[in-house]
């Protein structure tokens, strides 16, 4: 008889117990039967406790008494986590039948994988590519690409591979990574996080792995929508963060002059012309930010350890 390694499924809900249940109810299709789920609630304005229990006895459900942000929540799954791999999720995800099984797969074939990705798919559009691997990160720029965002999905992008940086709407891993890299960083809160992991991942010598076989469909928005300036101001202050802690050699003198004389005065000039004072505000009260933390944000070592 085959033994199958348990998965600790691990996902976040914040002020989203609807959309939570709907991704909790879609983990009932999945054919791999040896996994737990782990709920970590980020302080929600309405208690999840009663409804979680009820509907879904099975989940281990965490009640944080503050938001932790996505990093704190996941770090907080993972530190409780029994599997021998962890699915790090989002909760406005919904999964499909054969989505563990074919997570596993690059695994028992290289053992240099650390993280594998599925295929992303918009739920609202399920012919629609969201995520098919990233682009390395510029070293001067600090900005990517998504490899298949928007694209119909007509198979070209169906053959699996190493890929730079692992999505962190689905990010599936293998516990000795955490032992070895230690969580997410929680000092990035919200946006890169998944990004600055998967170099520190890679830097320990683990690789990261794109598998199209594995499907998963998000409900993120297919349209980019207003912008919000929480959402401004985390983007811009780990953009540069990212940049502080993970690039090297020449490109560390370069990327702070592009940001000084290009990157700044161009963002400051479109969010004042266009009148968007307030996510002005919130992309120089990101700058800012960095300024004051130039010791403490830039330590590659600011990562919590599942050891400790």
């Amino acid at each position: 008889m085959t033994v199958t390694p348990l998965i600790s499924i691990i996902t976040i809900n914040y002020n989203s117990l609807k959309v939570t249940c709907e991704f909790l109810e879609s983990t009932k299709r999945l054919q791999y039967d040896n996994f737990e789920i782990i709920v970590i609630d980020n302080a929600s304005q309405e208690d999840p406790t009663e409804v979680i229990s009820s509907r879904f006895p099975e989940v281990n459900l965490i009640v944080n008494s503050k938001n932790l942000g996505f990093t704190g929540g996941n770090n907080t799954g993972m530190a409780i986590a029994k599997g021998d791999y962890f699915f790090i999720v989002n909760n406005d995800t919904e999964v499909t039948d054969n989505l563990l099984d074919e997570l596993l797969k690059p695994f028992h074939k290289d053992a240099s994988i650390g993280v594998v990705s599925p295929k992303i798919k918009y739920f609202a559009h399920p012919n629609i590519i969201q995520y098919a691997g990233f682009t390395e990160i510029n070293p001067i720029t600090g900005r990517n690409k998504t490899i298949g965002d928007k694209e119909n999905d007509q198979g070209q992008h169906d053959t699996p591979g190493y890929t730079s940086y692992a999505h962190g709407a689905a990010m599936f891993l293998k516990k000795e990574v955490v032992e070895k890299t230690g969580m997410f960083a929680d000092i990035f809160f919200l946006y890169y996080e998944e990004l600055d992991w998967s170099a520190r991942i890679q830097r320990a010598g683990f690789r990261i792995y794109y598998q199209p076989s594995a499907v998963i469909y998000h409900k993120e928005s297919i349209s980019v929508g207003k912008t919000s300036t929480l959402k401004t101001y985390y983007l811009t202050r780990n953009r540069i963060l990212f940049m502080r802690r993970n690039i090297d050699g020449v490109y560390k003198l370069i990327w702070p002059l592009f940001l000084i004389l290009f990157s700044i005065p161009k963002n400051s000039i479109q969010f004042f012309v266009s009148g968007k004072l307030d996510h002005l505000q919130a992309f120089w009260k990101a700058v800012i930010w960095n300024l004051q933390h130039l010791k403490s944000g830039a330590k590659i070592s600011l990562f919590n350890n599942i050891n400790k």
